[in-house]
């Protein structure tokens, strides 16, 4: 009896690891992609959509053949915009479901919150949102624009176009927007602008109740000069802070709003009559005319199923940085993470614009810059826009402490040299 149970115990445990090795080669089989966007919570009306297009770009490269003679297999978390639960879901897709990349988080601090365990693992990040720059991680590339990609040329647009003369900074209370509004700050007062002419206000994610915010800038813009709002409001809280701006009838030709944050996929729940005029910068729209566009609208479309589905700037920078990355795992033949990073700079690809994205040493692109106009059905008509492709630029030239700082993961191998001491002051 005692043989027998040895010899049926022996087989089972044989079978086990037969089973095992089996699932294992079947999970090498699939290059796992991690998508970490929030699908529920206060970001949840921006990022979902941002899932959405990771699982079409998916399905099309699987079209084509996949990638490495492998088929790429979308690995979904919800980090439901709870700032240290990106970290956990980062580590999930990484160490527990083996993904080669992530393509994922929309605000700052969520970015903040997963940067440790990108380079503790030594895995690859697509961060695809506009932000506040000061930054450049070896693991993370930058397919959003930086301050001088967005920021900077908007507040020139009003400056030069508008006569713009006393300026609200609003924002949600985190890094990105006050990094932003300490850079805008130092850019207008190097323009002669006066501290009293600068009024800065933060509210809470979410926040609500906008009637006395609302009431103080028009009280600010009230006193004879020409006044305009600069938003880093995020999420959720555009919802009612553009509904007040509509009740209490701040038109955009007495104070326009120009927004960072705002594209087609949040004007989509809007009632955008009271809002026509007013502005946002990004270096995508959905109406900008070029084939390349016409064409992945069409797919999107067809994709979701839903023939008004709109597009956005962060859709396309994922877009972007999605293609970057196929083509960097070909020219390296293999999703190593060291031989990926090392290849993904000079990396072009096409962009929506009709021009063509590269990647730079400092792990940003070059973008166009756009300014537009919202129009009555939720669209944006550009009204200004870049004649080349601005590189995007990690540190600012408007803070003492970043002007001398260069990034250079190719020839220094350092994201933040300072060219003055000649010395690698960081990661």
């Amino acid at each position: 009896m005692n043989r027998r149970k040895f010899l049926v115990s022996a087989a089972a445990a044989s079978m086990l690891m037969t089973s095992v090795s089996h699932i294992a080669l079947a999970a090498d089989e699939t290059i796992k992609v991690g998508i970490l966007h929030s699908l529920s919570g206060t970001m949840a009306i921006s990022e979902t959509t941002l899932k959405d297009v990771m699982l079409m770009l998916i399905e099309q490269q699987n079209a084509k053949g996949g990638l490495l003679g492998k088929k790429l297999e979308a690995v979904v978390v919800d980090p439901a915009s709870d700032w240290p639960l990106f970290a956990e879901k980062a580590r999930e897709l990484i160490s527990a479901s083996g993904s080669s990349v992530v393509f994922g988080c929309w605000t700052s601090v969520s970015r903040k919150s997963v940067l440790p365990v990108f380079k503790e693992l030594n895995s690859i990040l697509f961060y695809p949102v506009q932000y506040e720059g000061e930054e450049s991680e070896r693991n993370v590339f930058y397919t959003g624009a930086s301050p001088n990609q967005q920021a900077i040329p908007a507040v020139d647009y009003l400056l030069e176009e508008e006569g713009v003369e006393r300026w609200v900074l609003a924002g949600t209370d985190y890094v990105y927007p006050r990094t932003t509004n300490k850079i805008l700050e130092a850019y207008l007062k190097s323009k002669g602008v006066a501290a009293e002419d600068i009024m800065i206000n933060y509210t809470p994610f979410g926040h609500s109740d906008w009637q006395t915010i609302v009431s103080d800038i028009k009280g600010f813009g009230s006193a004879g000069k020409k006044t305009a709002v600069v938003s880093t409001v995020n999420g959720d809280a555009n919802v009612p802070f553009y509904k007040e701006l509509g009740n209490q009838g701040v038109k955009a030709s007495d104070i326009p709003v120009v927004a960072f944050s705002v594209g087609e996929e949040e004007l989509a729940g809007f009632d955008t009559a009271p809002l026509v005029g007013h502005l946002a910068a990004w270096n995508y729209f959905q109406s900008v005319e070029a084939p390349e566009n016409a064409e992945f609208i069409a797919k999107w479309r067809e994709f979701t199923k839903n023939p008004e589905r709109v597009t956005n700037d962060p859709m396309e920078a994922h877009y972007i940085g999605f293609n970057m990355w196929v083509k960097a795992v070909e020219a390296a033949g293999t999703t190593d993470s060291d031989a990926v990073i090392a290849a993904l700079p000079g990396i072009t690809v096409p962009n929506l614009t009709g021009g063509m994205s590269t990647m730079l040493a400092n792990h940003h692109i070059t973008k166009p810059v756009l300014i537009g106009e919202i129009q009555a059905d939720g669209q944006f008509e550009v009204v200004s826009q870049t004649d080349d492709l601005v590189p995007g630029d990690a540190w600012s030239d408007y803070l003492p402490e970043s002007a001398p700082l260069k990034s250079d993961w190719v020839e220094l191998n350092c994201g933040n040299y300072n060219t003055e001491t000649k010395a690698c002051v960081g990661s």
